[in-house]
Parts: structure tokens; C-alpha cells; sequence
């Protein structure tokens, strides 16, 4: 249903086990026409490098017939809502993603997740919010939802945490759809994969939107026009080199 999968990541994050080589031949067996490679933020334990972020440049924009977008999941760093992408790294990537990750901020409380969630929405650099229906980190959901739309970032719903990460999300994730759909506000569908055959994978993900009556016009995920279009809303520059795969 969906040909756009924006959260995977490779062996530069090193708990992760597949390469970009890798990812290609499963996207075109799974009619995957455009993906974005989200490594870890350097804040990360095990994540790359910032010159592997400020070196994305190098990277085909399309291979075999499959768009590849540069990314990163950044992490969200303080109440201040920082991220580890700043300066040059945000002019050397095409998608920002952040999120909570126990390493760099360790869990709090509602009130400061949601205060350090929002923050991030408000600071202007991140498009997509990872995996904001975890347990660990609760959130004060219709909140979050609300600033979202406000600012034009799409929260995601994340299909490991369904399967292997993140056990307890799916009531979560029901009530983020639900928040979303009633504030007129953006989703995206990741796999998180972090191994290729993975990619793609959104069977959890597609369930919430069915339940929920959830608008597919507000996926990002939709089509890569859609996920284009998106990241031109922000302020991002149309790429030529995508015209065929639309």
C-alpha cells in the first residue's frame, strides 16, 4: 500500500546489520520506490560519525530506479528540545527525524516529556517525531498532537514497535492516530528496520490507519510525490534527480 519507507538504517549504526547495497535489491522486490537511510545521531552510543552525516553528499540520489533520501534520526537531547543535527548537518540531509532514545535522555516524567516533544516540534528542524507511542516515554498525547499539526511535523507510527522494540506501544500508537486525525495533523509509517528484510514492513502500521478511519492524504508515506511535497513544505528543495520515480 505504501511504495515510501522513511526510517531504516544500515551498518553505520552498529547495532544495525545490512548496508545501503543491501536495502536496494528488497526495496525493488517490495515495490519500495523511495527510501530514506535515518542512521543514528552522533550522540548515540553506536552511532556514526558527524563527518558520515556531512559526507551524505556522496551518496547516488537514485539507485536502480530506487530514490534514496539522506537522513538521520537525531536524538532529542533536553527539555530545551535540542537535537544532535545542528549547524551544517541540517544543511547536509534531506529528512530529520528525532526521537527519544534512553542513552542520551533518560526517561522523566509526562509533564517533561511533553515539554521537551513540543520543543522540538517548535525549534523548526525536525520533520518526523520516531516512535512517539513508547511506554517508556509517555506523553501527554492530544498535547503533542495539537503541536504537530501546528508546525507541520508528521508523527510517526513505527511498526517495530509492534514486533521486537518498544513492547507496549500499540494502545499508544491507536490514541496518537486518533490525536492526529482529530487535530487535521501528518503521520509517517516506518519500518525501523534495521536489518533489510525488514523494510517495507508495515502491517501493524496499516491496522492503526484502517482502525482509526485514518485520512491517507495525511500519510506522508502515500507516494514519493507526497513525501516530496512534504519535505517542500518545509523548506526543502524539490529534486530534480526524483523526477522518474514519481
Amino acid at each position: 500500500m505504501f511504495p515510501v519507507d522513511l526510517h531504516m538504517h544500515t551498518v553505520a549504526s552498529t547495532h544495525a546489520y545490512s548496508t545501503i547495497h543491501d536495502y536496494i535489491p528488497i526495496a525493488k522486490k517490495k515495490g519500495i520506490k523511495l527510501l530514506a537511510i535515518t542512521d543514528h545521531g552522533p550522540d548515540m552510543a553506536d552511532a556514526p560519525h558527524y563527518w558520515h552525516f556531512m559526507n551524505l553528499r556522496i551518496w547516488p540520489r537514485v539507485i536502480e530506479d530506487v530514490g534514496v533520501l539522506r537522513g538521520i534520526e537525531a536524538n532529542i537531547k533536553n527539555q530545551q528540545g535540542d537535537i544532535d543535527c545542528t549547524g551544517p548537518m541540517l544543511k547536509a540531509v534531506d529528512l530529520v527525524l528525532a526521537g527519544f532514545h534512553e542513552p542520551v535522555y533518560a526517561p522523566q516524567n509526562i509533564f517533561m516529556h511533553t515539554e521537551a516533544l513540543i520543543a522540538a516540534i517548535s525549534n523548526g528542524d525536525v520533520h518526523i517525531i520516531s516512535h512517539p507511542g513508547n511506554p517508556k516515554f509517555p506523553i501527554d498525547i492530544n498535547e503533542v498532537a495539537k503541536a504537530a499539526a501546528e508546525y507541520g511535523v508528521a508523527l510517526e507510527l513505527n511498526n517495530s514497535s509492534f514486533t521486537h522494540s518498544r513492547v507496549g506501544s500499540a494502545a499508544n500508537c491507536l490514541k496518537i492516530a486518533e490525536a492526529v486525525r482529530d487535530a487535521g495533523g501528518l503521520l509517517s509509517i516506518g519500518s525501523d528496520s534495521h536489518i533489510a528484510y525488514h523494510l517495507g514492513d508495515f502491517p501493524h502500521c496499516e491496522l492503526i490507519l484502517q482502525k482509526t478511519e485514518f485520512p491517507l492524504d495525511r500519510v506522508i508515506n502515500q507516494s514519493p510525490k507526497k513525501t516530496l511535497d512534504f519535505l517542500a513544505s518545509r523548506g526543502r528543495d524539490y529534486l530534480e534527480e526524483f523526477k522518474d520515480i514519481l
